[in-house]
């Protein structure tokens, strides 16, 4: 799911950057803006790395323990509404300070809506800390120095203005907590208060292996999504970039007769080796990849090849192995869901 979050993130902001008229580059800048502030929320994740290094045990033990930490604090302080709408308003009023001041981090002390946007920020960590003790204080200190991070990324590199990263913002926090109904827990979308609009995840089907492959099919429709988008953006046909391998997909509906049902408290097994499938297909495409580019840059020395040529090529390069191996994955979830339906 960390990946959906970004990518769903992405391909609103930049579909509906461009549907409003935007150009593709300001699109793509906005869509990247929007995506990566979809992934600050699961910097909670960070602790659980503490649970990660005390799963002596093996590599199951290992996982479990991650898994296990990271409910301590995970979807409760970063995935918060609240928070998110605060947030946003904060890195909006950072990003106001970096436009008008122009001149980095370092000489934006004097300027007022800096000021006021770390005045938003500081609050948020001292009301986490107050709510959720030091762990709170801890995790929303990394939540504020990410999104601050973000915000700054996209002025300087995305030439973002404030009223952009307040959008991109919003939409990038605000989304993301949604996309974690179906799986675990559901998030504190109300937090620090006590109320909760949620106390149970969103069931796809009352078969729980069937609500797995459910959850992971919207994944893969996100990615999808987002795929498009891009493509669209880029002047570049989806259709092109599959290659036939991914068709070898379809041999992991064996898997299905092999491992046990999967389930959301059980999906390692199953989100690992469907995952391998996706390296089966592109694997032979990205060594034939490489050779291109070393051909494409002698013959650029040689012949002056421009600049733009060189870096669509290589753009292509990568889209090819990805969107193949999605594919593949696409058609190896499809297959094990059919014959799980069978069985």
């Amino acid at each position: 799911m960390f990946v959906g979050h970004a990518l769903l993130a992405f391909a609103l902001a930049a579909g509906g950057a461009r549907w409003t008229g935007r150009s593709p580059e300001r699109s793509l800048s906005i869509g990247l803006a929007a995506g990566a502030f979809a992934t600050v929320p699961d910097v909670d994740m960070l602790y659980a790395l503490v649970g990660l290094l005390s799963g002596v045990g093996g590599t199951l033990d290992a996982v479990n323990a991650f898994w296990s930490a990271s409910t301590h604090v995970h979807r409760i302080v970063t995935h918060s509404l609240v928070v998110g709408v605060a947030a946003a308003l904060g890195f909006a009023l950072w990003s106001r300070g970096l436009e008008r001041e122009g001149a980095g981090i370092g000489a934006l002390r004097t300027r007022p809506d800096a000021l006021s946007g770390l005045a938003v920020l500081v609050a948020l960590v001292a009301v986490a800390g107050l709510a959720s003790g030091s762990l709170g204080l801890v995790v929303m200190s990394a939540f504020v120095l990410a999104g601050l991070a973000v915000a700054t990324l996209a002025v300087e590199f995305g030439g973002l203005g404030p009223r952009t990263v307040l959008a991109t913002a919003l939409l990038g926090l605000l989304s993301h907590p949604f996309g974690d109904l179906f799986t675990g827990e559901p998030p504190r979308l109300l937090y620090p208060f006590g109320a909760r609009l949620l106390t149970d995840r969103v069931l796809l089907s009352p078969d729980s292996t069937l609500h797995l492959l459910g959850t992971f099919g919207v994944e893969l429709a996100t990615i999808w999504l987002a795929a498009l988008v891009y493509c669209r953006l880029t002047h570049r046909s989806l259709r092109t970039h599959v290659r036939w391998r991914a068709a070898l997909g379809v041999a992991y509906a064996g898997a299905a007769l092999a491992l046990p049902a999967p389930t959301v408290d059980s999906s390692y097994r199953f989100v690992f080796s469907v995952l391998a499938v996706g390296a089966v297909g592109p694997a032979p495409l990205v060594g034939r990849a490489y050779r291109e580019r070393r051909a494409i840059r002698g013959v650029g020395r040689t012949h002056g090849v421009g600049r733009e040529f060189r870096t669509s090529a290589f753009g292509d390069e990568a889209l090819t192995p990805l969107l193949t191996g999605l594919a593949a994955i696409t058609l190896a979830g499809i297959s094990f869901a059919v014959v799980h339906s069978l069985t």
